[in-house]
C-alpha cells in the first residue's frame, strides 16, 4: 500500500536576482501560524485530535459562534424531521 502514501515533490527554485528573504513563491495563508490544524499532512486521527483540541481551548472558543452552530444544527434537524414525515406532535402536551 505505498502507493497511497505518497508526498508531494518540492522542489528548491532560488530565483536569479531576488534579493529579499525567503522565498517569494511560498504561498502561505494569512492565519496559518494561529492554526494547529495546518502544516506538515497528518493521519485522520490525528486530525480530529487536534481539532478537538481546537474546540476545547478556550481562548478561541466564541460564544456566539456556539449558539449558531446550535441553532443551525437545530433548523436541519427539523427540515429532516419533516422530509421524513415525523409526527412533531408527540412533543406537545
Amino acid at each position: 500500500m505505498g502507493f497511497l502514501k505518497r508526498t508531494n515533490k518540492k522542489f528548491e527554485y532560488k530565483p536569479r536576482f531576488y534579493k529579499g528573504e525567503g522565498n517569494p513563491y511560498e504561498i502561505g495563508h494569512k492565519f496559518d501560524e494561529f492554526r494547529t490544524t495546518v502544516g506538515k499532512s497528518k493521519g485522520i486521527k490525528s486530525t480530529f485530535k487536534s481539532a478537538i483540541e481546537d474546540l476545547k481551548n478556550p481562548e478561541t472558543q466564541d460564544k456566539n459562534v456556539n449558539i449558531t452552530i446550535a441553532v443551525i444544527v437545530s433548523i436541519l434537524v427539523l427540515i429532516f424531521l419533516f422530509i421524513i414525515d415525523f409526527d412533531l406532535s408527540i412533543f406537545v402536551a
